[in-house]
């Protein structure tokens, strides 16, 4: 298998029963699956376990994918869904190797704690407003390439967004009102 196909032929031909197919297509998005897992939940094990729950369900919906979005929106929806359940279903208060993959590099520990702080609030957002913050900023999506991973309208990622901004913005506020 070369670069020289693009995803859909690949699909196709895993359609078909290219299992070469199939692996090349999961080799070449395996990365980005496991950082938006690792994003949503934040636990490097947790990523792990989400990224082969992806693998499994790419394996089984793989015939579902119709071409109308590009497969790395339809994936993400795939990804996306997958952490969700997965949170829900392993529902715990910590995230042990928060700083494995995201701050490892971050010089001091003032800094650490800050990234700390911030990432604990985007995990509490609403899902959807999460969501559109981790595409858009995190995956550094357009909000048109957000819309369509989320099957909403453009204007309402760019409303979720905002919402998640806002959000942030206040709890910002609370806590220098209570350390100020």
């Amino acid at each position: 298998m070369t670069e020289e196909h693009d995803d859909g032929e690949l699909v196709r031909m895993a359609c078909a029963g290219d299992t070469r197919a199939f692996e090349h297509l999961l080799e070449r998005h395996y990365d980005t699956v496991f950082r938006m897992s690792f994003k949503w939940c934040r636990n490097r094990s947790d990523a792990e376990d989400i990224t082969q729950c992806v693998c499994i369900k790419l394996a089984r919906a793989i015939h579902g994918y119709n071409g109308r979005a590009a497969f790395t929106s339809w994936l993400y929806r795939i990804v996306i869904n997958t952490a969700i359940d997965w949170k829900r279903q392993n529902a715990r208060g910590g995230h042990d190797d928060i700083d494995d993959v995201e701050i490892a590099s971050a010089p001091i520990a003032e800094t650490n704690l800050m990234v700390r702080e911030v990432l604990a609030q985007i995990d509490r957002l609403p899902v959807k407003e999460k969501t559109a913050l981790l595409l858009v900023v995190g995956e550094e999506m357009s909000h048109a390439e957000a819309a369509s991973v989320m099957e909403v309208k453009e204007s309402t990622v760019s409303w979720y967004v905002h919402e998640a901004r806002k959000k942030l913005a206040l709890q910002e506020r609370k806590k220098e009102r209570h350390h100020g």
